[in-house]
């Protein structure tokens, strides 16, 4: 699957982070080789996360202690790219209530939406470590009662260093169970993330290749907003379940490493 003419089209990337630049606390094999490469190459990237747990900040502080650096403007959550599509689709005159983090409440509030406990348009929810019954029962209500639901991501899991945890998706299955009602949701596979990084980077989704650990999300994203894709198994997607998917990418590495390699191949040939 190593098809150099891939590379030799591409002129940015995207990245998605969890399971492709680390697991949990744990920096992957390469991350700084990579972002070296890219200085190096002029290559422009982005990272691009369905995670809607950390602010902006934080991810720019976890990849500096990792050894990397990324302008603020390289990095596009879920939490950011809900928070747009909320200012286009209902402007500034309604009112959410998040279920999430602290990057999807800092996100909203920036935004300018303050959370509301009562008579909301808009439920959003993202991923929450301290999830409870109360936050669950909530949101119910409030979905029974006519507030929109929208979710920040679908992922059912996300990779940590010792195993896959229960994810956005899991939270959404519930309120979908509890309201019967069916969430839109913002990130990847859906193409808001996909745009804003493409606006972000201004090249064309032909020229862009995203890198991705899951090929029910990062892939068939990207496959869906034109972009070139790379699979890592370093993360959630098996080499198993890769083959065996009806998705395939342009691309499959068993990490960050490998990928690079094989690009700085294809730039010195």
């Amino acid at each position: 699957m190593q098809d150099s003419p891939v590379f030799r089209d591409v002129r940015a990337a995207m990245l998605d982070m969890d399971g492709v630049l680390w697991r949990g606390e744990r920096p992957l094999p390469g991350l700084i080789e990579l972002f070296a490469f890219f200085e190096e190459e002029h290559i422009p990237f982005a990272l691009v996360t369905n995670n809607s747990t950390n602010t902006v900040e934080l991810f720019l502080n976890k990849l500096e202690r990792m050894g990397a650096r990324a302008a603020p403007e390289q990095i596009v959550t879920s939490a950011f790219a809900t928070t747009e599509y909320l200012k286009t689709t209902f402007g500034s005159d309604v009112r959410v209530h998040t279920v999430g983090e602290v990057g999807l409440h800092e996100a909203m509030l920036e935004a300018g939406y303050p959370q509301v406990m009562s008579d909301a348009d808009v439920v959003v929810v993202g991923m929450d470590r301290d999830l409870t019954y109360e936050k669950l029962r909530r949101a119910t209500y409030l979905i029974r009662q006519g507030a929109r639901f929208i979710g920040t991501n679908d992922d059912l899991t996300f990779p940590l260093p010792d195993g896959l945890a229960p994810g956005t998706g899991s939270i959404l299955a519930s309120l979908k169970a509890s309201t019967g009602q069916n969430p839109l949701v913002i990130g990847k596979p859906e193409p808001y993330l996909f745009e804003m990084a493409l606006r972000r980077l201004g090249t064309s989704a032909q020229q862009t290749l995203m890198v991705g650990d899951r090929i029910e999300t990062d892939i068939l994203g990207a496959q869906r907003a034109g972009l070139r894709t790379a699979l890592v198994l370093s993360g959630v997607t098996t080499r198993e379940a890769a083959l065996a998917s009806e998705i395939q990418p342009d691309l499959m590495f068993e990490d960050i490493v490998a990928l690079r390699q094989a690009w700085y191949a294809i730039q010195r040939a």
